[in-house]
């Protein structure tokens, strides 16, 4: 950090042991005794909330203090003031320090939670936002947007703060460059615990966005340093660079789908982070756009993002690009990197029609490569455009090596031992000096967030609960008394349902086949906010259910749900689901999100409407219903359609649907057998389809990749591959199939 900046920061931290002997000491009890504290308050005082509820609470704190006597709104006791309902929190002034609050079960009337301004004309500046935590606190509707925290004004900082559990749109954390304003913000983000956030299922699920598209051509300045990002998968961009001459550092991404992107704006240094993937899908590290970009000193272990989301993807841009989609990448610097056990570094990403300039004026030294077993080839690195913009020195690659970079990446064995640091580092001499230096010292959980606030904890797995025996006539009352990870036992015999069961938790129910759930209501079960649902070695009718259009045996939530869901039918029989028109097994709905949807080993006889129908979230913002989808291993008979799948729109800051269809057999069905529009990933491999309908796949945007492989189509049309936009690269592979008029 500049020395400037580090003078300025000492003294805010100092300033709560220097102020002047007429500061006041509030405590106040209510928003009255608040309003009349704020009203007063002068240089130096502190104004405390009581221990307790705070229940919709517009908090404004405005004043004028100094760098050694800011103004300071805390808690009586740090973590035991928590705002609920409609809070939120307001800060205009200057040298203003806001401690210690929680704000939790509630959501912020308007577009932002905390705000570092009163208005457009009024802003906060040189003031500070330390241990306070915001803690699932969403409006209801997921597709409803506000952000967490917005930076305006100027040097300002956000630090041992406490985000975690965002599920609506938004941005966590945003630093705002309104249009028309350029100037350097010089914001400081540092020591934040960014826990869980869930994949949204659409653009606008950053954990830090720095600037917008307007003013991205001037220099912002900020300083996003020593902060831990632990599993944020709201979209493709974890941190979005959208303004110039910021600096990225010494960051530790934890197991975070998504990249740090360089998406707009210039002269921004990426360095000395830590990316620690552990092999979950879609982990990326850093995407190059734009001009003069540094890259160096970062350490990579077991990303498995590619494409976009590779380790590095240095991307092609668009001739005289507008502000909003990608500039050339020139003069940019890729130094000291370590990238160990990745699937892919990526050159000239993106590249497509409209995508048609090359990186020109650029370096990649010095940096160490090794594949991860899933990478394609046994090489890591992958040309997807024109590369002779980029010069090459120094580099090692264990692995494969494109023939156009064989003068600047040298083949060769690396063995690593890690180090104290927990980081791997070559143990040949030469090798050791190259790649990610040796003292890095990743940040801990222990050294960001408040100390007085635990980390978040992981999604509650199914079977972890415990084991409850259920009879016959008792199914409603347990399903009603489970707790998260139950598991319902159900014994041999026969069990109705009258009304919907309502799931609220991760629960499963388990039996053996000839445990058989009859139900008379439009569906069996309905998955509330925070239910998560796993059916196995069961049998399920619908014979009794009525006879109108639109019933469906599993849907979603009637309005829209915060929490991700997850589906597991394993095992389970279905039969009588064909009394009545459109008659779908599971039926999603619009405002609700799986992260998983699993159909294995599954037996469908009879079947008027769709296996999966997830084409509720229809319009154009790319919403879709589930993430990832698998069917795999089932058997299906006399049913009207297999799946539906939509997402929608021309964005690409997701990485779903994606859908796996392995190793089925369907006898018969509609017209419409499988119908995937704008899916990211989908497999369609070793199934046998009979006197089935067609199965339809629509690409979209980004670089979808679609494989019909190893299939026997008896009776059956040929699929149908399309692309909806000239954007996009989609790779499609349709071999080993087998046509028939056989159905035998």
């Amino acid at each position: 950090m500049a020395p400037s900046r580090k003078l300025l920061w000492s003294s805010i931290l100092l300033a709560t042991t220097s102020v002047p002997a007429s500061a006041r000491d509030w405590l106040v009890h209510d928003q009255k005794e608040y309003l009349a504290a704020a009203a007063a308050a002068k240089a130096g005082d502190v104004i405390r909330l009581a221990d307790g509820e705070w229940k919709d609470f517009p908090v404004l704190l405005q004043g004028e203090g100094t760098a050694k006597a800011p103004i300071t709104l805390t808690a009586q006791t740090k973590g035991k003031a928590i705002l609920t309902g409609a809070s939120s929190l307001r800060m205009a002034g200057n040298y203003l320090v806001v401690s210690g609050l929680v704000f939790r079960d509630g959501a912020a009337p308007g577009a932002e939670v905390i705000s570092f301004r009163r208005d457009a004309r009024t802003y906060a500046s040189h003031s500070r936002l330390t241990e306070v935590v915001v803690d699932h606190y969403n409006k209801a509707d997921r597709r409803a947007e506000d952000r967490w925290v917005s930076l305006y004004g100027t040097d300002n900082r956000v630090d041992h703060s406490w985000f975690a559990g965002k599920g609506n749109l938004g941005v966590t954390l945003a630093v705002i460059r309104p249009k028309g304003q350029p100037q350097a913000n010089r914001h400081r983000i540092d020591h934040n615990y960014f826990g869980p956030r869930p994949p949204l299922g659409s653009n606008g699920g950053e954990t830090i966005r720095l600037g917008t598209s307007d003013e991205s051509l001037s220099d912002g300045a900020n300083l996003v340093e020593d902060n831990v990002f632990d599993r944020c998968d709201g979209e493709v961009e974890i941190v979005s660079i959208k303004s110039g001459a910021n600096v990225v550092r010494g960051n530790l991404i934890l197991q975070s789908q998504g990249s740090i992107v360089l998406r707009h704006g210039n002269g921004n240094v990426v360095e000395r982070n830590v990316f620690l993937g552990k092999g979950k899908p879609h982990t990326g590290g850093v995407r190059v756009i734009n001009e003069r970009q540094v890259v160096r000193g970062n350490y990579m272990e077991g990303l498995a993002g590619i494409s976009f989301t590779s380790a590095l993807a240095v991307m092609n841009g668009v001739p005289g690009s507008s502000l909003a989609r990608y500039h050339q990448v020139s003069g940019a610097v890729v130094a000291g990197n370590s990238m160990f056990d990745v699937a892919r570094v990526t050159l000239g990403a993106g590249a497509d029609a409209e995508r048609t300039a090359p990186p020109v004026d650029s370096t990649i030294r010095d940096n160490l490569f090794t594949a991860s077993a899933d990478a394609k080839g046994g090489g890591v690195l992958r040309l997807d455009g024109d590369v002779g913009g980029i010069t090459f020195t120094g580099n090692v690659s264990q692995g494969e090596v494109p023939g156009a970079l064989a003068s600047g990446v040298r083949k060769a064995t690396i063995a690593t031992k890690r180090a104290a640091n927990g980081l791997l580092y070559p143990t040949d001499p030469a090798l050791a000096k190259l790649g990610a230096p040796p003292d890095l010292k990743p940040v801990t959980l222990g050294e960001v967030g408040p100390s007085w606030y635990a980390k978040a904890d992981g999604v509650v797995a199914f079977g972890s609960g415990r084991s409850v025996p259920v009879q016959a006539g008792a199914l409603d009352a347990a399903v009603a008394a489970a707790k998260p990870g139950d598991v319902l036992r159900l014994a041999a015999g026969r069990y109705t349902a009258a009304a919907p069961l309502r799931v609220s938790v991760p629960l499963t129910l388990a039996g053996p086949a000839s445990a058989e759930i009859a139900f008379s209501a439009p569906s069996l079960f309905v998955l509330e906010e925070g239910g998560r649902l796993r059916l196995e070695g069961l049998t399920v009718t619908g014979a009794s259910a009525p006879r109108q259009s639109g019933n469906a045996v599993i849907r979603t939530a009637a309005k829209s749900t915060i929490a991700n869901y997850a589906l597991e039918i394993v095992g389970t029989a279905f039969n009588g689901l064909d009394g009545a028109p459109d008659f779908d097994l599971i039926a999603t709905t619009p405002g609700t999100f799986a992260d998983d949807i699993t159909i294995d080993k599954v037996a469908v006889a009879g079947l008027s409407g769709t296996v999966l129908d997830a084409a509720a979230e229809t319009g154009t913002k790319g919403y879709y219903a589930a993430e990832h989808i698998a069917i795999t291993g089932s058997r299906f008979a006399q049913i009207g359609a297999l799946a539906s799948v939509l997402r929608g729109g021309t964005d690409e800051s997701t990485f779903g649907p994606e859908v796996i269809v392995r190793g089925n057999a369907v006898a018969q069905s509609g017209p419409a057998l499988l119908t995937l529009s704008g899916v990211q990933s989908a497999l369609i491999d070793g199934n046998m389809f009979a006197r089935a309908g067609l199965i339809a796949v629509a690409n979209s945007v980004g670089a979808p990749e679609t494989r019909i492989t190893g299939n026997r189509f008896a009776q059956t049309s040929e699929p149908q591959v399309t692309q909806l936009y000239p954007q996009g690269a989609p790779r499609v592979q349709v071999s080993g199939n087998i046509m028939s008029g056989d159905a035998s």
